[in-house]
């Protein structure tokens, strides 16, 4: 596939944090406007490869040390809405299509600012970013996840606050942050709250830790969908003739179609994996495990979602059918509601790689 049809192809994406996608040039900006005096450059390429080389240090902890920044930035509800609006549009100019975008409201409480204003500043930014994105031809829907910090004792509040504004476009409640150290059963009251609200719950699960981690999530806080879910892989063995045999856990992943939002080059950052060549995406795409693409961070990491799409095509030759399958497992794994997901699904994503396939057929056709 090239780069161009990549790019031009409708994708989808549950797995995107807020705080790792800011534009370089809107930090630098944003520090000047709010007197944040703690970047380590004023210029914006520098500040953006100085970020990248301190998230790519194979270690969770170190790689959410680079977040102090955009955090720094984010405490003012106007650099909030200009953040999260950025970010619809920058996801939309990508062929973004449907995207879930998750941010932890406590963290930009520094000033001042409640959760309930950071949430609202937050949806506020996508409805602009929205119609901008709209406006210029390329239209996308932008959710919000609503997350708590692991290592903080805020759960309860944070989840309370996300189904305060579930109406508004908040559409699900998540908890990230170091897993080491930091089980998720240690916020089962907010996520007994939020089942109680009916409401919808993703966790960071399965990253940098390992199935313990997966199985609490799953079994303990009643996890819809795994954020990373990475070490699934650790119940799955490889037999000498190339037959798999899955372990309780994985078996159960698999037979639930519980959806795995899977980050490649992050995993390969944090040293969750090597490098996308040994990504156990692959094998558990052929697996037929519910596989999602996502990109974690796109300034830390350095990606687009048409990027990460484009490693897995070079490391396993993923083809269109493969991406619109992945694209497909994402919007049945949305938490939008049914409706909306059923649209996007027959309206534009289905459509749209009808027509590159059509394009493809007549540009193979001329050359023959």
């Amino acid at each position: 596939m090239t780069p161009e049809t990549i790019r031009r192809a409708p994708k989808s994406m549950l797995h995107d944090h807020l705080d790792g996608g800011l534009r370089p040039a809107t930090i630098v900006d944003l520090a000047a406007e709010y007197g944040y005096d703690g970047l380590p450059t004023s210029d914006a390429d520098e500040l953006a490869a100085w970020i990248r080389r301190g998230a790519d240090r194979k270690s969770l902890e170190l790689y959410l040390e680079t977040f102090a920044h955009t955090v720094g930035v984010m405490q003012e509800r106007d650099a909030i809405v200009r953040v999260a609006a950025e970010c619809a549009e920058d996801l939309a100019a990508d062929g973004v299509v449907y995207a879930e975008v998750r941010y932890a409201p406590e963290l930009s409480t520094e000033r001042g600012l409640t959760l309930d204003e950071v949430v609202e500043a937050n949806l506020e930014g996508f409805g602009i970013g929205m119609e901008r994105a709209a406006a210029a031809g390329s239209p996308i829907v932008v959710r919000a996840l609503v997350t708590a910090m692991r290592e903080a004792a805020r759960s309860v509040e944070v989840a309370q606050c996300a189904v305060r504004w579930r109406d508004a476009g908040v559409v699900g409640f998540d908890i990230a942050g170091p897993e080491a150290g930091y089980r998720p059963t240690l916020h089962l009251d907010a996520f007994d709250y939020v089942r109680r609200e009916n409401f919808h719950i993703t966790i960071h699960a399965g990253e940098s830790f390992g199935v313990p981690s997966i199985w609490e999530a799953l079994q303990w806080c009643g996890a819809e969908r795994l954020g990373h879910g990475v070490r699934i892989v650790d119940d799955i063995q490889v037999q000498p003739d190339g037959g798999v045999a899955l372990g309780r856990l994985a078996a159960y992943v698999r037979d639930r179609r519980v959806p795995l939002e899977m980050c490649p080059t992050s995993n390969v950052h944090t040293g969750a994996v090597a490098s996308v060549a040994d990504h156990p995406i692959d094998l558990l795409r052929r697996l037929r495990y519910r596989v999602t693409v996502n990109t974690d961070n796109r300034l830390m990491s350095d990606v687009t979602l048409s990027s990460e799409f484009a490693a897995l095509d070079e490391a396993f030759a993923i083809g269109l059918g493969e991406m619109e399958w992945l694209t497909i497992n994402a919007m049945k794994s949305a938490f939008a509601p049914f409706d909306e997901r059923l649209r996007i699904i027959n309206e534009v994503v289905k459509p749209g790689y009808a027509r590159l396939r059509s394009e493809a057929s007549r540009v193979v056709a001329a050359g023959v």
